[in-house]
């Protein structure tokens, strides 16, 4: 197991291939509040970056081997391939080199408390309502966000040594890299298989990862996803369950949703206490993920009370059913769903609005992904009245020629959905403006860049507007 001891300065000059990352630069930002110094590069200039020069970070834009002169460790992240010249230049100078999963799980052995938020789906989300909670606490943790939360300032919030709140992806087995005192598993599905080999290799990860919990440590669980149930039943770990179906330690009962799509639920806490929870968050999936939130947090001490009013406060994280603005009348939201589970789970949310029409513009995320899971994308897309497909966002990937959007159009058309395949943004921005219709709803969905379009489409009323 890798060490990284933050008071030891055992290493003095960190360097972070990849440094714009969103989990990369928080990373980065710890050691400069810890007066190391830090260098990093990147493909491309971001907000982030500049963050990062603010505080003193050296940061290269593009990758050369040069770059690394003087690092005595080397970060690198995921999407770095095995060429990249500094990582060649590194191996061949003999500097130490590790991921960054590795480097996290090593950062997290700094804190008496670890949190760990894992699942296929909702971790920025769970993540993010529990650093809400926190902040409004006594606690000061050191948090990592997947998104930007406008509650603690962006992605990182610098705290003591008490506590560290972070996502833990489950990517090419990272999550068996870290040891945390509380691990929080949302549910587990079919991803990444690009890496893992089925749905039993991708549990296999969740409990191995669940047996890493410290001695004295949590295994947050929701009872009512089948496979996360299988991780209870197949480890020793303290299980605190949270659910709606099944009963659970922390259940939610009568759910109810507002014309604006926010739940309302009687919390039922191990069948004796009952409290009164609304949320500021549209949809089913985020009554599951406050639940999870709720555990965590009442596990470590902070009052009910507290709870779910901080709980209350959360309002969401950029790119999570994000409401972007309104052009036309017509409301634009974006939204992060690349699996076709969340698929579903922000397209039922949007049910409970007040609404016309439904379009939904979808950015399939890798190739790998859309052929290994084009039947479940093509049953994704029910609760939308139009959908348009632009081509595959690539990510890490090359295309090799055996999956393009207009297979996912196919599906599509074949399971009843209105579905239509357009290349350009600019051109799907066009469209809409002509044809969707006041108290219609444009919800722009992938990993990838596909909110640009949103962004346009806003940008043209502001144009009109002058």
């Amino acid at each position: 197991m890798f060490e990284f001891c933050i008071n030891s300065h055992k290493y003095s000059h960190i360097h972070f291939i990849g440094i714009g990352g969103i989990s990369m630069s928080g990373l980065a930002e710890i050691l400069l509040s810890e007066g190391y110094r830090v260098s990093g590069s990147d493909a491309n200039n971001s907000k982030i970056i500049k963050r990062l020069k603010s505080l003193g970070a050296d940061i290269y834009i593009n990758h050369k081997g040069e770059n690394i002169t003087g690092a005595d460790l080397i970060v690198y992240t995921d999407a770095i391939s095995e060429d990249n010249e500094e990582l060649v230049e590194a191996i061949k100078k003999g500097i130490p080199v590790i991921d960054r999963a590795t480097f996290l799980g090593a950062i997290m052995n700094n804190y008496k408390n670890s949190i760990a938020v894992s699942g296929t789906h909702g971790k920025t989300t769970t993540t993010s309502m529990i650093a809400t909670i926190f902040n409004h606490s006594t606690l000061d943790p050191t948090i990592l966000l997947g998104g930007q939360l406008a509650d603690i300032g962006g992605n990182i919030k610098i705290g003591n040594r008490e506590h560290i709140l972070t996502e833990a992806c489950e990517y090419k087995g990272n999550i068996l890299k870290y040891f945390p005192t509380i691990a929080i598993i949302l549910n587990i599905e079919e991803d990444h298989l690009d890496y893992f080999k089925d749905i039993n290799h991708i549990l296999d990860n969740f409990i191995d990862y669940s047996n890493n919990i410290q001695d004295g440590g949590y295994l947050v669980v929701n009872i009512d996803d089948s496979n996360s149930r299988k991780v209870i039943e197949k480890t020793g770990s303290n299980a605190i369950t949270f659910g709606i179906n099944n009963k659970a330690d922390y259940r939610a009962e009568n759910v109810s949703f507002t014309s604006e799509g926010y739940p309302s639920f009687m919390l039922n806490i191990k069948g004796e206490y009952l409290y009164p929870v609304t949320l500021n968050v549209m949809g089913t999936h985020n009554v599951y993920n406050s639940l999870a939130s709720i555990a965590t947090a009442h596990i470590l001490g902070i009052p009910i009370e507290t709870i779910i009013s901080s709980i209350g406060k959360y309002k969401g994280t950029g790119r999570r059913l994000e409401f972007k603005g309104s052009v036309n009348g017509i409301r634009i939201i974006d939204d992060y769903a690349h699996h076709p589970t969340e698929i579903k789970a922000s397209l039922n949310a949007l049910k409970n609005l007040d609404k016309g029409h439904i379009w939904c513009v979808f950015q399939p995320h890798t190739y790998s992904r859309t052929k290994l899971l084009l039947k479940d994308f093509g049953k994704a897309f029910s609760g939308a009245d139009k959908v348009i497909i632009p081509d595959i966002y690539a990510a890490r990937e090359k295309d090799s020629g055996i999956i393009h959007s207009t297979n996912l159009v196919d599906v599509l058309i074949e399971n009843g959905v209105d579905a239509q395949y357009m290349s350009s943004f600019e051109s799907i921005g066009k469209y809409l403006l002509k044809h969707a219709q006041e108290d219609d709803i444009v919800i722009t969905m992938g990993a990838g860049n596909v909110y640009a379009i949103g962004e346009k489409m806003l940008e043209s009323e502001k144009k009109e507007a002058i």
